[in-house]
């Protein structure tokens, strides 16, 4: 793993609704940017709705949230729709994104996938805080904290 501070790796992937997002949208701001394996599933579920419970704090924070799985567009939004996420899912389909960040390895019993990690990025576009297996419940909170922290 790199030592933070290091520049994060741009990117420019659809959303949920076929848009696409770069993280250049976000110059100035701070960005919670979490790779997760799949829509609908329980871990993921959980993880999604922690970082939506905390993304009200998040945002007074100056925070934007990104979530990122290799899920399809229409997967994003039924899953959004479902739990009322409030905020912006990504589509790498390549995996190129995942790469780049590290997110994608070997998992147990030695398969590759995604990993589940979470990266904080600040207003000038370095990754400040990575997360490296993650854990679901209680991870908004988490995040809120260490943001609080690198804002002193």
């Amino acid at each position: 793993m790199k030592q933070t501070p290091y520049q994060a790796p741009t990117f420019s992937l659809p959303n949920e609704s076929g848009q696409t997002v770069s993280l250049d949208d976000f110059k100035g701001k701070w960005v919670v940017l979490y790779f997760y394996p799949k829509d609908e599933t329980p871990g993921c579920t959980t993880e999604a709705c922690s970082m939506r419970d905390s993304r009200d704090e998040l945002t007074d924070l100056g925070a934007e949230v990104i979530g990122v799985s290799r899920d399809d567009a229409a997967s994003h939004e039924k899953f959004k729709t479902k739990y009322n996420l409030n905020f912006t899912l990504l589509t790498d389909k390549s995996g190129s994104v995942l790469r780049e960040y590290g997110a994608w390895g070997k998992k147990m019993f030695g398969n590759e996938g995604i990993l589940r990690k979470t990266f904080i990025i600040n207003p000038e576009s370095q990754v400040v805080k990575v997360y490296g297996r993650v854990t679901p419940l209680g991870h908004g909170n988490q995040v809120v904290a260490e943001l609080k922290r690198l804002q002193k």
